[in-house]
């Protein structure tokens, strides 16, 4: 049985655990930054579990003005809950689960609740094998990003809500 639901303190274990399983090095948030985001904004920090057991994830920030590569926005300095232009720092659904279908429902439900949430755009990084994932998805490529996160090229994408 699928469940969205939003993170808690006692989830942070495991979502660090997914992140480092399906990011590659220094592009997966620590567990302090997991920790941070899940505390200081958990409306932004989507969980899917299957049968009680948790899968996946997406998690973000919000702020007025979106800069892809500013490195100390993912640590949630400048975010502002009432801000409206979601900024998401990681989408990831645990790799022992991946091709079961779980990432499309994860990210419609994300964005049912942020325009619930009445924001006006959602944005986030990808790398260019998953451009053509998230275009399916409904965002829009914006440009090759100024970011080497975690030494990786990463290209930005948006949606508008």
């Amino acid at each position: 049985m699928r469940n969205f639901r939003n993170a808690q303190t006692a989830d942070a274990d495991r979502c660090f655990e997914i992140e480092i399983s399906a990011y590659e090095g220094e592009e997966a948030a620590t567990h302090a930054k997991i920790c941070k985001r899940i505390e200081t904004y958990p409306d932004g920090f989507l969980i899917l579990e299957m049968d009680g057991a948790v899968v996946g994830f997406i998690n973000c920030g919000c702020a007025h003005e979106v800069e892809m590569s500013d490195e100390d926005f993912k640590e949630l300095i400048g975010h502002d809950p009432d801000a409206p232009n979601v900024v998401i720092m990681s989408v990831v659904v645990d790799p022992t689960e991946q091709g079961k279908g779980y990432s499309r429902p994860l990210m419609d439900e994300f964005v049912r609740r942020m325009q619930q949430m009445n924001k006006e755009a959602i944005h986030l990084m990808c790398k260019e094998h998953h451009v053509p994932l998230y275009e399916k998805l409904g965002y829009g490529y914006l440009r090759r990003s100024a970011s080497d996160h975690g030494g990786m090229a990463w290209h930005e994408m948006s949606m508008r809500l």
